[in-house]
């Protein structure tokens, strides 16, 4: 029993009959009409789970009526009934969205098994909707770049630009400027928000194990490797991966990075099979990579890979006109997790605030 609600739309009496009384044994309520014009009727006063259709109908046609169902619910699934089994129709139907495509006369059991498979999906399809907008809803309330001086709204101009063109971006500032909170907040403006952000700091792994926490490894690949084991590149995928403090990679895996980024695969350690690197990248550095380049410390052309969009971030002491936009979100803040009450800074605090150097920036 699937406790489902099925729209089925037939101009052949006989064949609304059957697959009325087969889904009534099944346990699901079908409602059935002659043609798409009824369907599209029907839709105005009910939910469905899952829409059978028949390709010729009079009024308003199956292929018509699957673009406008797909238009009024993207995720529902449609399967196509049709007496007329040519390749032609079997691909226009694909092409439009149809999860199947059954001909007449059809096996009941073989229509039992599209049409579980069918709910199934669309379960899983909103149950995963689910989980990437908690994500999604997670990940904003952790992301809000605050600043309103013409140096940072230009910087979100850019990110505006930038966000879904799926470009490599390199940001670069002093440490505590905000890098890694600017790469999240691009992050969730592209197409890939519902996907992972993951963060890997090449400065905080000991160079030693740096591979294997981006690449992952296979059991058996080094003494340790009791199991297998993705890697950052592998958890992102879909995603973005956010390669912080680059500048302090090794060559030898700045060689390895720049080969994903070339050839959009990757081997895990003692792997032989090739994973294919979805992920788009942004990294950061608050070194002079300039400088690195010409000491022999980082490769010329993996910096053309990564710096394909480059964000320059100002040190807090270049934009004090931001201090109370950002005194009052941490205000705010303090006050939701210690559970304060209200809290505003005297004129001597805001000043001697102003009159700070900064040294750890926003941080």
């Amino acid at each position: 029993m699937y406790n489902e609600n099925i729209l089925v739309a037939d101009d052949d009496e006989s064949i609304r009959w059957v697959l009325k009384k087969f889904l009534k044994d099944k346990g699901i309520e079908a409602t059935c009409v002659k043609d798409g014009k009824e369907a599209l009727d029907a839709l105005k006063n009910s939910a469905f789970q899952l829409a059978l259709i028949d390709i010729r109908m009079p009024r308003l046609g199956g292929i018509e009526l699957l673009k406008k169902l797909h238009n009024i619910d993207s995720d529902m699934p449609v399967i196509i009934i049709t007496a007329q089994d040519t390749m032609k129709n079997a691909i226009s139907a694909m092409k439009e969205g149809a999860f199947d495509y059954i001909s007449k006369p059809f096996d009941l059991d073989e229509l039992d098994i599209i049409i579980e498979k069918a709910i199934n999906t669309h379960r899983l399809q909103k149950e995963l909707s689910q989980l990437k907008a908690e994500r999604i809803e997670s990940l904003e309330k952790e992301v809000s770049f605050i600043g309103k001086t013409p140096v940072i709204q230009n910087i979100f101009k850019i990110v505006g630009r930038i966000a879904c063109q799926d470009v490599n971006v390199l940001i670069t500032g002093e440490s505590g400027t905000g890098k890694e909170l600017l790469a999240k907040t691009i992050h969730l403006e592209s197409h890939r928000a519902a996907a992972p952000f993951i963060a890997i700091n090449s400065a905080a792994i000991p160079k030693d194990l740096i591979e294997s926490e981006l690449f992952g490894f296979e059991k058996g690949a080094f003494t340790g490797a009791m199991t297998e084991k993705p890697g950052k590149l592998e958890l992102a995928n879909g995603g973005t991966l956010f390669l912080d403090e680059i500048g302090d990679m090794s060559l030898d895996t700045q060689a390895k990075i720049l080969r994903v980024l070339q050839d959009k695969t990757f081997f895990r350690l003692g792997g032989k099979k090739p994973i294919i690197a979805d992920v788009r990248l942004i990294s950061a550095t608050n070194q002079d990579i300039g400088k690195s380049i010409e000491d022999g410390r980082f490769r010329e052309d993996l910096f053309y890979r990564i710096n394909v969009v480059n964000i320059e971030l100002p040190p807090l002491r270049e934009r004090l006109d931001d201090i109370p936009s950002l005194t009052q979100h941490f205000l705010a803040r303090f006050k939701e997790e210690m559970g304060m009450g209200e809290k505003v800074l005297s004129t001597d605090a805001i000043e001697c605030l102003f009159s700070y150097h900064w040294p750890g920036n926003v941080r």
